[in-house]
């Protein structure tokens, strides 16, 4: 039995979405974060040394970091479901945005969130890097989904949730998005999955405040 160590507001709840998209059962371990710091509780040390989520277990075998979850458990579970077929150019972009997510839009949104919360919101650092940045690659997005309906092509993919965290992000902002539509009907499309709707069912409160 796959067990997810799921974490309140976390990235592990696109674990979750993936799960139930494949129809696999499992059972979840939840954690919530310390009220004060926000940060993820000591006992998911002991799942993993990081002490982060997502995480999963499965039987031995302990896997962390979103995109490394995803192939395992398409690789290993999903018997051809949600991954574009080898050789493809479908399948070259589905490997681009699993890395993408988490090695370029992230990285940006969690810079702006940290420089937030330190008061730091107005700085040079965020006008003159951050904010840019966050424009030129949520430009680079929108422009893509302009192009096809999923990230990958036509058909959805185990890349469209590792995207959609990021996404969803975003489209909390409701000033900033109105300049990226496709992005918000991408998220909106996501989010009527009846999948979608049944990971968060089993996962419990799910907001964007927290990454």
């Amino acid at each position: 039995m796959i067990t997810v160590h799921h974490l309140n507001n976390s990235r592990s709840q696109r674990v979750l979405w993936l799960l139930e998209e494949l129809g696999i059962e499992y059972e979840i371990k939840f954690y919530e974060r310390d009220p004060k710091t926000m940060m993820a509780p000591e006992s998911l040390r002991q799942v993993h040394p990081l002490g982060k989520s997502p995480v999963i277990t499965d039987g031995d075998l302990t896997i962390a970091e979103s995109g490394a979850i995803i192939e395992y458990l398409v690789n290993r579970y999903g018997n051809g479901q949600l991954v574009p077929a080898s050789g493809t150019p479908e399948h070259l972009r589905y490997t681009y945005w699993l890395h993408y997510a988490e090695g370029s839009a992230m990285p940006l949104l969690v810079m702006r969130l940290v420089l937030d919360n330190f008061g730091a919101g107005d700085s040079s650092v965020v006008s003159g890097f951050v904010t840019p940045q966050i424009k030129l690659h949520f430009d680079y997005i929108e422009s893509e989904l302009r192009k096809n309906t999923w990230f990958a092509g036509e058909e959805f993919t185990a890349a469209d949730i590792q995207m959609s965290f990021p996404l969803e992000v975003v489209a909390m902002q409701k000033e900033e998005v109105q300049n990226w539509p496709k992005l918000k009907e991408f998220v909106d499309r996501i989010q009527t999955r009846p999948a979608y709707k049944r990971a968060l069912e089993r996962g419990g409160k799910y907001d964007f405040s927290f990454q």
